[in-house]
Formats: C-alpha cells, structure tokens, sequence
C-alpha cells in the first residue's frame, strides 16, 4: 500500500493526471487502485481482477472529464449491481486529479452555442474565439468558461502550447482570413482533435489555401477531420453538436466510426 501513495504523491506532484478509487461500502472496504490515463497498469487492487479492470476503465473516463464521484458495482465488477441477488454492492469513491479538457471553437457562428453546451455537458473547458467584437461575447455564448476576441495566431502563440491529446480544436467558420491560420496554429499544438466545418467543395479550396501558405504534408492534413463530425445525418446546430462530440471521443478510444472525412457525397441528404 505504501508504493500505490508514493506514487500517487508522485504524480500528484507532477501534475500528471491520476485517480484514486477507493472502496467505500462492501466487501474490503479501504482497498485502493490507482489508476492513470496513459495505459500503465492499475497499481492495487479492489479485491478481485474483473473489478479491478471495469473500475479502471470508468476511472480513466472520470479523468477525462475531470470528475470524482461515487460508483456502485458487483463483487465482480457487474455494473448493474441492483439487479444481483443475495451478493453485495461495492461502492466505489474514484477521486480524479486532472484539469477538465479544453475545447477551442473558433468562429462565432450559430453552431457554436450548440456546441458549447455539449462539450460543456462532456466537461470540458470551453474557449470562443473570433475576431469580431460584436460576436464574441459572453452574452451570446454564456455557457463558454471564456470568450475571446482575437485573431487565431496571438491565441496559439500564448496558450497553445498547453493543449494536449485530451483537448479539441473546432473551427467552425468559413473565412479563410480567419480559419486557415486557426488551421495553422492547431497544427503546430499537440491538441488530439482538429475539426473544421465546411462541405467537402469548401474544404478543398481549403486545402488549397493551406498549401499556398506551406502547409501541405500529408501527415498533417491527415490531422484535420473535415467535414467535421460523424456520418448521422446531422442537420440542426445541436444534432451537428452531437455528431462532432460523438466523433471527438471515438478519437479518443480509437473507436472506428463512420466520419463525414471518410464518406463521400453531399454532407446533407
């Protein structure tokens, strides 16, 4: 038990993100796993193998959104514990220590809100961003944690840096003044997701413009899901709200899902 808190003190020193699930109610109450979300294996255990493997799942899920909670499992780590007989609940207490992902949405445009307000539901960290101040404004997107009026490249050239795997950039306008160097600043971050709204006519002018300025490596056009969003037949700002979230975390889990990138045809029916 001694090398699971020196790692956690570790980590927690680190500022690398961790969660400590501890046993609160049930069979083996005080048992801890520490998990963390970069793969390694779980140190501890909650008192049996399939337990330990489910609860490290869900805490790597409460990681990437930043939460701590109260979770209630079988003796073999059943989800449904409510439907067992005669067999105990385990509760489960996952303390998470990782700051809330971000999303940046470039483009103060009608999908933004919409957009806002899911990722926001996902916990995320909501940033807007456009250039134009009578757009961009915490009245028009009240559900954003900031609101920014500034060009792409000052907002990289500051925080961009911090943007990791587990955050999103989302361009959602159709001003290449305005989106091609947003393209350009999220291309040179480590953020794990790039979405850029348009048709696919409108994505390869894009492309074409991006070349004019040097950006033409395949490795990093191959970074930019465009059309952005899954393949559902999204029509309102807020079902297209869902189509992009829906694809940012099958990126995440490497899940293979029909993108509107991968299709071919009209984005629209």
């Amino acid at each position: 038990m001694t090398s699971i808190f020196d790692r956690y003190a570790e980590l927690l020193a680190a500022e690398e993100p961790v969660a400590l699930a501890t046993v609160i109610d049930g069979t083996s109450v005080g048992a801890k796993l520490l998990v963390t979300s970069d793969g390694a294996a779980p140190l501890g255990s909650l008192g049996h193998p399939e337990l330990d493997r489910v609860v490290a799942r869900d805490a790597v899920a409460e990681l990437e959104a930043a939460r701590s909670g109260v979770r209630s499992y079988g003796p073999e780590g059943q989800t449904t514990p409510e439907d067992l007989v005669d067999q105990p609940t385990i509760r489960v207490f996952v303390e998470s220590h990782a700051p809330p992902p971000q999303m940046w949405i470039f483009g103060a445009v009608d999908f933004t809100a919409a957009l806002a307000r899911v990722a926001k539901v996902l916990g995320y960290r909501v940033t807007v961003c456009d250039a134009r101040e009578v757009f961009a404004t915490k009245r028009r997107f009240p559900m954003a944690d900031a609101v920014r009026v500034t060009w792409p490249g000052p907002m990289f050239d500051e925080l961009g840096a911090g943007l990791t795997q587990r955050d999103a950039v989302c361009i959602l306008t159709h001003d290449p003044k305005f989106d091609v160097p947003a393209v350009q600043g999220a291309l040179a971050t480590r953020v794990g997701y790039i979405g850029v709204m348009g048709s696919r006519t409108t994505h390869a002018r894009r492309m074409e413009r991006l070349a004019e300025v040097g950006v033409s490596a395949a490795e990093q056009l191959d970074r930019l899901q465009s059309p952005i969003g899954l393949d559902i037949g999204a029509r309102t700002p807020e079902e297209t709200a869902v189509s992009i979230c829906a694809e940012i975390i099958a990126r995440r889990t490497g899940k293979q899902v029909p993108s509107l990138k991968d299709s071919s045809g009209p984005i629209h029916a």
